[in-house]
């Protein structure tokens, strides 16, 4: 039976979405047991912010690396 029929492929997505639905559970009851929330929460990234100089210099290099990639394509047509 060949892996890429699409019968079978459906059959084994069906079964791992079974697969995973019960490993959630069992996860869902051992952290009930130990008693924390249903999901971790993550904390909250911090938002970068940069200087008006270095936002210069960036942009300024991307400009320079989209002329270079539009002059390339422009020799190459």
């Amino acid at each position: 039976m060949p892996h890429n029929d699409p019968s079978l492929l459906r059959a084994a997505l069906v079964g791992y979405t079974q697969e995973l639905h019960r490993i959630e559970q069992a996860m869902s009851d051992i952290r009930a047991r130990l008693g924390q929330k249903k999901t971790p929460s993550a904390a909250p990234a911090k938002k970068r912010t940069l200087s008006k100089e270095a936002s210069k210099r960036i942009s300024a290099a991307q400009k320079k690396r989209w002329e270079a990639y539009r002059t390339q394509k422009a020799a190459q047509a």
